[in-house]
């Protein structure tokens, strides 16, 4: 990044904090590549969930280099990572995944676009797909520039599966960023914050990141897609392999896509999509009556704890500053986007950028790296 210090103003600390369970086959290589950051001003928290494979011993192994807060029992990722955000200490927090791998400049670039525009209080690069064993296709292809909603209250990853084309190389406005790396402005986690909690801590896993950006838009902070921020993401969970997923997974997607709406659906928005969303919702019922009733329980919570669901939403909607027109604009069948021009560097977006970003993040594979449990 070059000098990081301007005159006497010392360049801004971010902390990284990083959720683990069981995330042996791509810890390392995930670590590895935080650590290889040229953004010098860095602290690495991780928190792991009462692991049982190799993990703790990969952690071990790193403890000099990064803070480790052990769990001794699972508390999802909405509960790791509000333990790691207290404890940050970063003006800038970098949500991240055990399977994404960044290249060296992905939080540089992301601190000099924040710094551009104040009112961002999210911001995300451009994470392309990786293979399960971490090798990077041929040909990339997007994971995630960014979420966006639909009219039926479904958000889905921008780009996700798509090649990597010049749409992709353009920095704009999204609605909101992944949590497998979403880079937030700690004077935005504590003005979006809900009773002492960024993520909702109900949601345990599934959909949390997505809440989070439809509160921060609701309270008025816009989120930044820096696409010459590059990383890699092993996406094990996306539409059409539900039936391949753990009943676990499928319970916590049932019940946040109410708790998420619930909390943040101002009744304007509502009432534009409310032909769509209420299709989809006796779809949802429909499939979970028949297909998969182990889900059921994920509604059978929201009805036990709707008190404490709506206390949350009278306290968010009490401090929105934003329209509804303006919430109304984000959710279309196709992504939306506003650009942000002032953000392109043109030498740095040219084809094959994403070629020399591979190469970097191959680069990142220590000696002796076929032994510590990665695949």
């Amino acid at each position: 990044m070059g000098d990081q210090l301007t005159g006497a103003t010392r360049a801004p600390l971010v902390s990284i904090s990083i959720v683990t369970y069981n995330s042996g086959p791509f810890l390392k290589r995930c670590l590895d590549s935080v650590l290889a950051q040229d953004w010098l001003r860095l602290e690495v928290i991780v928190i792991d969930n009462a692991s049982t494979d190799d993990t703790r011993s990969i952690l071990e192994s790193y403890q000099k280099r990064i803070r480790v807060i052990w769990n001794k029992q699972n508390r999802g990722f909405c509960g790791g990572q509000n333990q790691g955000i207290r404890r940050a200490e970063g003006d800038w927090v970098l949500v991240l995944n055990p399977d994404a791998v960044l290249t060296p400049a992905f939080v540089s670039s992301l601190v000099s676009a924040g710094a551009q525009d104040p009112s961002a209080g999210t911001l995300c690069g451009k994470l392309l797909r990786a293979e399960p064993d971490l090798s990077i296709p041929t040909k990339p292809q997007v994971d995630s520039a960014g979420i966006y909603f639909t009219p039926t209250f479904r958000h889905f990853d921008r780009g996700t599966h798509l090649p990597d084309g010049p749409e992709y190389s353009q920095p704009a406005y999204v609605f909101g960023a992944t949590g497998a790396a979403a880079f937030y402005r700690r004077a935005m986690i504590e003005d979006v914050s809900v009773e002492g909690e960024f993520f909702d801590e109900d949601f345990f896993f599934s959909r949390e990141d997505a809440d989070v950006a439809w509160r921060a838009q609701l309270f008025g902070w816009k989120c930044l897609y820096v696409p010459h921020a590059i990383g890699y993401h092993v996406r094990r969970v996306f539409p059409g392999v539900r039936r391949n997923l753990p009943s676990m997974i499928n319970q916590h997607s049932v019940k946040n896509r109410f708790l998420m709406r619930i909390k943040n659906a101002t009744l304007g928005l509502y009432l534009v999509n409310l032909f769509t969303v209420t299709v989809r919702d006796l779809g949802i019922l429909a499939y979970c009556l028949v297909r998969e009733r182990g889900s059921l329980a994920g509604l059978v919570f929201v009805l036990r704890n709707w008190s404490r669901i709506t206390d949350k939403r009278r306290i968010i909607q009490q401090r929105r500053r934003v329209s509804d027109d303006y919430m109304k604009a984000w959710f279309r069948f196709q992504p939306v986007t506003f650009p942000a021009p002032f953000l392109l560097k043109p030498e740095e977006n040219l084809p094959g950028a994403a070629q020399s970003a591979a190469a970097a993040i191959v680069n990142l594979r220590p000696a002796g790296s076929g032994t510590d449990g990665s695949r």
